[in-house]
């Protein structure tokens, strides 16, 4: 009943390879692109996501659009349920966007990284 995880994993960690989500990327972020990409910018200040007391995990670039969620929220409550939908969807689509740019700019690295280690290897 489907395949053990070891055989589907088997090959597929190489520490020499693998991206480190704890430091910025090792390759310049225009590398490969035509065009120039568009620089990520936080829309909401550090004043204002201590004023919402927001928790470490929650400071990201989607920020502003959980303290529009708050302000809903604090506004209709108790009944803040269908008031905020907007927001809520605005919130929860902004972090799965976030999502799947963290993890395609993990597997560019990853593949960037793999480039340069067969480079590096034929150049020996």
């Amino acid at each position: 009943m489907g395949t053990k995880l070891s055989v589907s994993l088997e090959g597929a960690f190489e520490p020499e390879i693998a991206p480190r989500v704890d430091r910025p990327p090792t390759f310049d972020p225009q590398y490969g692109f035509e065009h120039p990409r568009k620089v990520r910018e936080m829309k909401a200040t550090w004043e204002e996501m201590e004023q919402w007391r927001l928790k470490p995990g929650q400071r990201d670039y989607c920020a502003h659009l959980l303290i529009d969620l708050m302000k809903c929220q604090t506004k209709n409550a108790p009944f803040a349920g269908h008031a905020c939908d907007g927001q809520r969807g605005a919130w929860d689509k902004c972090e799965y966007d976030d999502y799947i740019m963290r993890i395609k700019e993990f597997e560019r690295e990853r593949r960037l990284l793999q480039r340069k280690a067969k480079k590096d290897a034929l150049s020996a």
